[in-house]
């Protein structure tokens, strides 16, 4: 699956520091940009991956999953 989110990234010294504004926590730093942008990916990675199975916690075993594709 592929998705697709905003990284606003300022400079801070010698440090580059990241948010994701459509993921509210999801923050990265790093000494590069590359860095940075890497870090900020596998926040927001493990922030969805959180929601989710948070999200299904409690869905009865014989209800109906499905995976929806948007765009």
């Amino acid at each position: 699956m592929h998705n697709e989110f905003t990284a606003v990234i300022e400079r801070d010294g010698k440090w580059f520091i990241g948010y994701c504004p459509e993921i509210p926590g999801a923050n990265g730093q790093g000494e590069t940009l590359e860095e940075c942008r890497e870090n900020l990916a596998e926040a927001i990675a493990l922030i969805l991956e959180e929601r989710r199975e948070e999200g299904l916690r409690g869905v009865p075993d014989d209800a109906i999953r499905e995976i929806v594709v948007v765009g």
